[in-house]
């Protein structure tokens, strides 16, 4: 078993901030180990750790994982890859290496795999490493269809090992706060949800390996588009703060998925979630011609919330009060999962926590392609080497603040044909 596919090398995600050196203390509460690990004791310091995909993305991890060896939590002891790193990536370090993930689990006696790969590669691998009782550090998306997710969460489940979904903005602690102020009732009654993000990418970001922007390739799902893995973390977070991350919080699903670059999946789309507890419409775009912070916007019949996520920033806005902007600390995923396994920390996202946000991939895939906006409806920016769609980040900001989709807004590229799923 191979951790890289044909499909290419590690993948580029939406990655918030660095932690900041020294990290940031976890406010959450503490619970008892996982029933795993309940009866078992605990690892000891520093706990071996592989990393599967080294490049792209994969380059943030190993940074990651060196600040946490020089605190003495975890040990770098194997990567993962194709093409070996060579010395000067990896800082002068000595570690095995191996396009074999299982052998080099084995081999290195590794207690962690952290793994950063093409999407439709993630449940294999994940199931490799649980099968070992190696507990996993899992970028998102964590499936390219619910029926993959299902199949690694049950796996690493049966196994009895731990599993970390990489959704790095659940680790700020703006999100328990914007939780509570939300529980207080200070914004009044939630009125509903929204998410902007207004990104760019050139067109050599579509070539930079054979699955990027495809829906499917060999046969095989990838799911690559704008709101599955580079801004997935604006549908994660406003699921999050709607309280809504379970699968059976999502009862409905409305998607609009447009494309102005050459490729097979979307780049410029919105989706409207209902849940149990309310609704979430949240667009994007990776043809911004002014590209910003994405950040998601909770409304109130009192007042609204605008959290910038990977800024950890958060601006509430209410009723008979001045405007209060705060910066939060963070958890890091690594960190938390390390001090899970040691002494009992909650795991801040365990993989049922992401079935919600798996619902959304699920209806995006299962959606007819992508529609080609018309060649007037976008430009080149040939500084750039991109394409930029006149007008739409407007649109983006506006769907977030009034939670319409492009088509209810009357954008002249959005034809009405958005799809509606259970």
């Amino acid at each position: 078993m191979t951790a890289l596919s044909q499909q290419g090398g590690a993948r580029r995600a939406d990655a918030p901030r660095t932690a900041p050196a020294g990290g940031a203390a976890h406010t959450g509460r503490r619970t008892a180990p996982t029933t795993a690990l309940a009866d078992t004791t605990a690892p000891a310091l520093p706990l071996p750790v592989v990393l599967a995909g080294a490049r792209g993305h994969g380059r943030w991890h190993l940074d990651n994982i060196r600040r946490l060896q020089d605190k003495g939590l975890v040990r770098l002891v194997g990567v993962c890859e194709l093409n070996p790193l060579t010395a000067q990536e990896l800082g002068g370090q000595r570690v095995e290496q191996s396009a074999d993930f299982g052998a080099l689990l084995d081999s290195t006696g590794a207690a962690v795999a952290v793994i950063c790969t093409p999407i439709p590669t993630h449940t294999d691998l994940a199931l490799t490493a649980a099968r070992k009782g190696v507990h996993l550090l899992l970028e998102k998306p964590p499936a390219p269809s619910y029926a993959e997710f299902r199949r690694m969460a049950d796996g690493v489940a049966a196994a009895g090992v731990v599993c970390q979904i990489g959704f790095q903005s659940l680790g700020s602690h703006a999100v328990p706060a914007i939780r509570k102020l939300i529980a207080e009732g200070s914004l009044g009654r939630v009125t509903g949800i929204g998410g902007a993000g207004a990104w760019a990418r050139d067109e050599a970001y579509y070539r930079r390996a054979p699955w990027a922007g495809k829906r499917r390739l060999n046969g095989v799902d990838v799911v690559d588009g704008v709101l599955t893995n580079p801004l997935a973390h604006i549908v994660a977070t406003a699921l999050a703060l709607d309280g809504s991350t379970r699968a059976e919080d999502v009862t409905g699903i409305r998607t609009e998925l447009l494309r102005a670059n050459d490729i097979e999946s979307d780049d410029t789309s919105c989706v409207r979630v209902t849940t149990t507890g309310g609704r979430i419409t949240v667009a994007a775009t990776l043809c911004a011609e002014h590209p910003g912070e994405p950040y998601v916007l909770v409304h109130g019949t009192g007042g609204r919330i605008t959290f910038w996520y990977k800024q950890d920033r958060v601006l509430v806005q209410r009723s008979g009060h001045g405007p209060e902007e705060t910066e939060y600390g963070r958890t890091d995923l690594l960190e938390n999962l390390v001090e899970h396994l040691t002494d009992g920390t909650e795991l801040l996202v365990a993989p049922e926590s992401t079935g919600a946000f798996m619902k959304v991939v699920e209806a995006i895939r299962q959606a007819p392609d992508p529609i080609a906006l018309p060649p007037d409806a976008w430009e080149r920016l040939p500084g750039e080497n991109r394409r930029v769609v006149p007008g739409v980040d407007g649109f983006v900001a506006a769907a977030a603040d009034t939670l319409a989709l492009y088509s209810e807004l009357g954008a002249p590229w959005a034809l009405p044909t958005e799809v509606s799923t259970r």
